[in-house]
């Protein structure tokens, strides 16, 4: 498997493919969905109801998703919402109609026709509350505890550098704050073939940590009460996909038990 610079490359310059309307989710052929929904099912299948699918704007469906994070976060009023690896906006834009007027919601996403293409769809369905951010998930552009919620839906798996997500992720949430992310996860280790292919990496394979390890790292990071909430089977390789919660301690003095 390539650098890290170059996983990042190879994930962005897919991804951005993917924005423009130039390649499908995985592969040349675009048969298959990437993070969770192959050409044939649908966000139904993901955990999202028909009034959800029917609130997000044209063009922010990509099919990039392995569960509906906002469904299980209880998203408040008036909160402040933060989505790794937003993609073209459909978390961003549910979290958006239950936060209110009042409230606010950031994402960050690396590749920049995806930031393009998200913002052109907060124009066009009129949403003020919703700002989207050029960024690496590794390196947050988002100040101290300034978010309640951190969400992320199948982006997590595609870093090569997990535990500096979570981190950061504990770092932006306010004390108290809560992170749910849906994402794809080894039952058992992969191929030597597999691990090495870049088309398995892109595809949300190849990069998954095994559950246990996932799991790990979030504890690590310094959230307490975590918890998978739900999971369930991906495709044929041994990969599950699941929905995490965390919460960051109500004290500001608890940090990250490995530290920053």
């Amino acid at each position: 498997m390539e650098a890290r610079g170059d996983i990042r490359t190879a994930v962005r310059e897919r991804y951005g493919a993917i924005a423009e309307g130039k390649a499908g989710c995985c592969g040349s052929g675009g048969g298959s969905g990437c993070c969770g929904q192959t050409a044939t099912s649908g966000l139904a299948e993901l955990g999202y109801s028909p009034e959800e699918a029917a609130a997000i704007p044209e063009g922010a469906n990509l099919g990039l998703g392995c569960g509906n994070p906002i469904a299980l976060a209880e998203v408040k009023r008036g909160e402040t919402v933060l989505d790794l690896g937003s993609g073209a906006g459909v978390d961003a834009f549910l979290a958006a109609r239950e936060v209110g007027p009042e409230g606010r919601v950031i994402g960050v996403d690396m590749t920049p026709a995806m930031i393009d293409r998200a913002r052109e769809n907060a124009a066009r369905g009129g949403y003020p509350n919703v700002e989207f951010r050029l960024g690496e998930i590794e390196h947050l552009p988002v100040p101290d505890a300034s978010v309640d919620l951190v969400v992320s839906n199948c982006v997590v798996n595609l870093s090569p550098e997990k535990d500096r997500v979570f981190r950061e992720a504990f770092r932006v949430l306010k004390p108290g704050g809560r992170m749910l992310v849906s994402d794809l996860v080894l039952e058992q280790p992969l191929s030597k073939e597999t691990r090495e292919s870049i088309e398995a990496y892109v595809g949300c394979i190849a990069g998954a940590s095994l559950k246990e390890d996932y799991v790990r790292l979030v504890r690590e990071a310094g959230f307490q009460d975590v918890s998978i909430l739900r999971e369930g089977r991906y495709g044929d390789e041994p990969v599950t996909s699941v929905q995490i919660r965390g919460i960051r301690p109500p004290s500001a003095t608890d940090g990250p038990a490995s530290g920053r």
